[in-house]
C-alpha cells in the first residue's frame, strides 16, 4: 500500500524543456503525471518562477509523505499488536475454539472457570465447562452419568448401559462407552446424561470426577459437588489418551466378556475424603470396597461388566451396588439390576440399608473431566 502511494504522489510532476510545442522553443512545462493541474511558464523570465513552484510543490508532498509513512507504520504496528491480543483473547470462543480446556488454560492469561467453545479433531465445535482452578486447572467436562429413573430398568435415559431393555441380544448394550455417539448438553449435565466430542477426541492423561446432586444449575456444579477428586499418574496415556480408547481397545464393556477387571487408579481428593465416601455407600458394600481409587471395567459375580467404580476400588463380586454404567444384561433377578446405576436400590430406594446406597448418592450425577 505504501509503495502505491509513493508512486501516485512522489512521481506526479516532471519538469523539463518542452521538445514539441507550438510555443517558443525556450518555454518550460511542468507536466502532471496523475491529476495535478498543469503549470505552464511562458517566456524566459517566468521559467525560474515556474520551476520553483514545481519544486516547492514536490517538497511539500515529500514532507507530507514522510508524515503519512510514519503514521501508516505506527498504525500497522498497533494493528499487529491488537490482532495478536484479540486472537489470544478469543481462544475458547465460537470464532476461535480451543482443542481442550488445558490448551486454553496454557494460552489465555487468568482464564477462569466457566463455559468455553472447543473443537474436536474432526472439526466439530461444541460448548463445555472448563475447570481452570483445581490443581492448576485445565480440566474439560466430557460426560456425565445420571440416573433419570432407577425404577425403569434399561429403558429411556439409560444411555450408559442399555435403552433397549434387559437382553443378551446386545452384549454391549448401547455401547456408548466406546463409540462416537454424543448426547446431552453442558447446561443439563445434572438433569440428564452428557457425552460431548471431547470424550473421544481429546488426548488426555488424567480424569477428574465430581458427584453433583441432580438438577443442580450449571454455575453451581463445582460448589454443589460434595465429592471432587482426580488422578495424577497420567494413566490414560497407557490406554490411548481417553476413556473411549480405554474401553474400546483395552477393557470392553461387554456382557460375559471376561472376568479380568481394568485398572484401579489412586485419586487425590479436592473436596471430600474416604470417610465421607464410605458414609454414602450401601452398608454391605464397605467390606468389599477400598476408597481412594477410581476403578474401571469391573465384573460382578454374574459376569456383568460395570464401567466405573467412582471413588473406590471394588474387591468383591457385588459390584452392581456401588459402580455405574454397563452393558444390557445383569442375570440376577433380571432385569432388577439393569441400568446406569444398576443395583444401587437393591434394598429399597435411597434407604441406605443393606445393599442400597444413600439417597444423596442415588440422586446425584457423576461428572467426568479430562486433562
Amino acid at each position: 500500500m505504501v509503495v502505491l502511494l509513493l508512486l501516485c504522489v512522489v512521481l506526479p510532476l516532471t519538469c523539463g524543456q518542452q521538445e514539441e510545442s507550438s510555443g517558443p522553443a525556450d518555454r518550460f512545462v511542468c507536466s502532471p503525471v496523475i491529476n495535478i493541474p498543469k503549470q505552464t511558464c511562458s517566456g524566459h523570465d517566468d521559467n525560474s518562477e515556474s520551476l520553483d513552484t514545481c519544486l516547492n510543490t514536490i517538497e511539500d508532498l515529500e514532507r507530507h509523505l514522510d508524515k503519512e509513512k510514519k503514521r501508516i507504520a505506527d498504525l500497522e504496528q498497533r494493528f499487529a499488536s491488537l490482532e495478536g491480543q484479540q486472537l489470544k483473547a478469543k481462544l475458547g470462543t465460537a470464532a476461535n475454539p480451543g482443542l481442550s480446556c488445558k490448551e486454553i488454560k496454557d494460552t489465555v492469561d487468568q482464564a477462569q472457570d466457566g463455559l468455553y467453545h472447543l473443537r474436536s479433531q474432526e472439526g466439530i465445535v461444541y460448548q463445555t465447562y472448563c475447570d481452570m482452578t483445581t490443581a492448576d486447572g485445565g480440566w474439560t467436562l466430557v460426560s456425565s452419568v445420571h440416573e433419570n429413573d432407577i425404577y425403569g430398568k434399561c429403558t429411556t435415559g439409560d444411555r450408559w448401559s442399555s435403552t433397549r431393555g434387559s437382553t443378551t441380544n446386545y452384549p454391549e448394550g448401547d455401547g456408548n462407552w466406546a463409540n462416537f455417539y454424543t448426547f446431552g448438553s453442558v447446561q443439563l449435565a445434572t438433569y440428564d446424561d452428557l457425552k460431548n466430542p471431547g470424550y473421544f477426541s481429546i488426548n488426555a492423561s488424567d480424569v477428574m470426577l465430581w458427584h453433583v446432586p441432580n438438577n443442580t444449575p450449571l454455575f453451581q456444579y463445582k460448589s454443589a459437588a460434595y465429592l471432587r477428586y482426580y488422578t495424577t499418574d497420567g494413566f490414560l496415556q497407557q490406554y490411548g489418551g481417553s476413556l473411549y480408547s480405554l474401553f474400546k481397545d483395552h477393557f470392553p464393556i461387554v456382557y460375559n466378556g471376561g472376568t479380568g477387571n481394568g485398572p484401579a487408579i489412586p485419586i487425590t481428593w479436592d473436596n471430600g475424603n474416604d470417610d465421607l465416601l464410605k458414609s454414602l455407600l450401601a452398608p454391605n458394600v464397605l467390606s468389599e470396597a477400598t476408597p481412594g481409587f477410581v476403578h474401571f471395567c469391573v465384573f460382578n459375580n454374574e459376569k456383568a461388566p460395570h464401567a466405573v467404580c467412582p471413588g473406590l476400588k471394588y474387591n468383591g463380586g457385588n459390584v452392581e451396588h456401588a459402580c455405574i454404567g454397563g452393558a444390557a444384561y445383569w442375570a440376577e433377578l433380571a432385569p432388577r439390576q439393569c441400568g446406569d446405576f444398576a443395583g444401587k436400590d437393591w434394598s429399597g430406594y435411597g434407604t441406605h440399608t443393606g445393599w442400597s446406597s444413600s439417597l444423596l448418592e442415588l440422586e446425584s450425577a457423576i461428572l467426568f473431566f479430562y486433562r
